[in-house]
């Protein structure tokens, strides 16, 4: 998982960074769209017609359901791919829920949620026409778990019964068993273990229905056959330029969360990602009716921006479930000692770090995992309070006790990509602070990919580095789950449980919420058991991004959820 971008994906999925945000990754007080609700942005009746451009940094890859990794179903790709159910399009907090999409509702559990049942929605059918049954569900479903296709949310994989065996309908044409159809308009899904979240999981793009007879396996995401309304006319260089028109078929009277106001959409992608802030404020020609759904405004372009009213009405604001943390690997000395890891916990200066991150308006200080925003069960506190700019008189007395009383010398990992969340800016402003008490810092920056690799690695783990962790949906469950579930932990391949926590409680805790089908209740489960977890100071979250984009003057009916924390280009009109 990682912050929003072109496919919002988690930084590091369960399996990696569902990123992102790809992007997955990301997201949490809640987007207030004050800037982006005036002028052009939203006071304007929105009216169909026109085009939208869409100027992002990275191409819109694989655009395929069964191997892209959204949250939410995606942005772009959500134009195009429906699914069983979807996140609410509306602003704020209101857009942090699971609504049904394809579905008539969220779906119908068992008693202890190891059963799920769907029905589908009258009048659904493709562009070419044709109804959408549920076996194209089951079917789109099966052909994820294709070695060729993979790429994907892992969760079926784990959840389904027989998943983690199944090799896809192309090697195994008898399907998963525990998919079953037993009419044109019913799925139900057995799953190995109770999972209240279901209806979550089912936002994901690879609950899209695809027509077995028009699957080209690896060719299918050059014309995937929309169920949305858009299709797609034309993908050049694997996503680089995706364009979408009208699809004649789709009906708005089965889909009451997008509201495809303009007749065309043009994403054009490999662009600098300063190139798309300055065409973006210019807002010449074209680009006037344009957005971006992966480039942020930097600090010094948002200082700029700021002193310009006109352009300041033209900026969206946004949070995604997001935390950048540091994290300990507690079977290294000296971190093997709670006090120690209190201590840094104590002597660490959020202000720095938020000023490292781009300032006040890119960054909002963290003291809890799980980002503030009420989806996600959050609970309020501070286990170890260093105030704005640390606490280092606590810091030393905590390294006395621990035998330290002279101070120590830790090395921290960090990489040395300028992505103002865990590169050197962060490392060096943590260094300055830790040395007020009495710790030194060496600082050890790894190229992306060794990065990456070193602190996903159980057995090359350092013992203290940055880390961060993005939402595949907004509830506590994929956040917390992943990074401290002990029977989550990997030996031998990407492991994410940074901090080796394999406790019975937490497990059984983490096991006894995935029960709940109540959401709400969910939530609160999740915001305790956090608290629980963080007096165990396995990691000391720093901050939660805040999200600045800028659109085009001729851009209407500006929407931005606490779900993805960008604009949501089903909502946009440009006439």
């Amino acid at each position: 998982m990682s912050q929003p971008s072109v496919i919002p994906r988690r930084v590091a999925t369960a399996a990696a960074v569902s990123l992102a945000l790809v992007a997955g990754l990301a997201a949490c007080a809640g987007p207030q769209d004050t800037e982006g609700s005036g002028g052009s942005g939203a006071s304007d009746t929105p009216r169909k017609g026109g085009t939208l451009t869409v100027l992002n940094s990275n191409p819109q890859e694989d655009f395929d359901p069964a191997r892209l990794y959204t949250s939410g179903g995606g942005n772009v790709p959500s134009l195009v791919f429906r699914t069983l159910t979807t996140r609410n399009r509306e602003n704020g907090a209101a857009g942090a829920q699971v609504v049904p999409d394809l579905a008539t509702d969220l779906g119908t559990p068992s008693k202890d949620a190891t059963v799920w049942t769907y029905t589908l929605k009258d009048g659904l059918t493709y562009e070419d026409g044709t109804a959408i049954t549920s076996a194209d569900i089951k079917y789109g479903i099966e052909r994820s778990f294709a070695a060729e296709l993979s790429g994907g949310a892992p969760y079926l994989r784990d959840w389904l019964i027989g998943g983690a065996d199944y090799a896809g309908p192309y090697k195994d044409k008898k399907g998963l068993d525990s998919i079953e159809v037993p009419d044109a308009k019913t799925i139900v899904f057995h799953l190995n273990k109770p999972e209240g979240e279901f209806p979550y999981l089912a936002t994901q793009t690879q609950t899209t229905p695809v027509p077995k007879a028009k699957d080209t396996g690896t060719r299918y995401e050059e014309h995937p056959v929309s169920s949305g309304p858009y299709k797609v006319v034309s993908n050049e260089n694997d996503g680089e330029r995706l364009v979408l028109e009208r699809n004649p078929h789709w009906s708005a009277a089965t889909d009451q969360e997008r509201k495809a106001y303009p007749d065309r959409i043009d994403v054009r992608s490999g662009l600098d990602s300063a190139v798309i802030n300055q065409r973006l404020s210019a807002s010449q020609g074209a680009d006037a009716a344009a957005v971006t759904t992966d480039t942020n405004l930097g600090p010094a372009e948002l200082a700029k921006v700021s002193g310009d009213k006109k352009l300041a009405a033209r900026v969206g604001t946004g949070h995604f479930g997001y935390t950048n943390y540091i994290a300990f690997n507690p079977k290294v000395k000296p971190f093997d000692d709670p006090k120690v890891r209190q201590a840094i916990s104590y002597a660490v200066d959020r202000s720095s770090v938020i000023n490292a991150a781009g300032g006040s308006s890119l960054a909002e200080p963290a003291t809890t995992y799980l980002p503030n925003q009420k989806s996600f069960g959050h609970t309020p506190y501070d286990h170890f309070p260093s105030g704005a700019t640390g606490n280092a008189a606590k810091a030393r007395q905590l390294l006395k006790e621990a035998g330290h009383p002279d101070g120590l010398t830790v090395t921290l990992t960090h990489s040395n990509e300028k992505d103002f969340e865990t590169g050197p800016e962060i490392a060096t402003a943590l260094q300055a602070a830790l040395a007020k008490a009495g710790i030194t810092v060496e600082l050890k920056g790894l190229e992306g990919n060794d990065y990456s690799d070193t602190v996903h690695s159980a057995s090359k783990e350092p013992g203290f580095f940055l880390a961060h962790w993005g939402a595949d949906w907004p509830s506590g469950g994929p956040f917390l789950a992943p990074i401290f579930d002990g029977r989550q932990i990997v030996k031998d391949g990407a492991n994410f449980n940074t901090g080796f926590l394999d406790d019975a409680s937490v497990n059984k805790e983490i096991d006894e919420i995935n029960k709940l089908t109540d959401l709400r209740a969910a939530a609160a489960r999740w915001g305790a058991l956090d608290r629980k977890i963080g007096e165990r100071a396995l990691t000391v979250p720093l901050f939660h991004p805040v999200y600045k984009r800028l659109f085009g003057q001729d851009v209407k009916n500006v929407v931005i959820s606490d779900w993805t924390g960008v604009l949501d280009v089903s909502q946009i009109a440009v006439k």
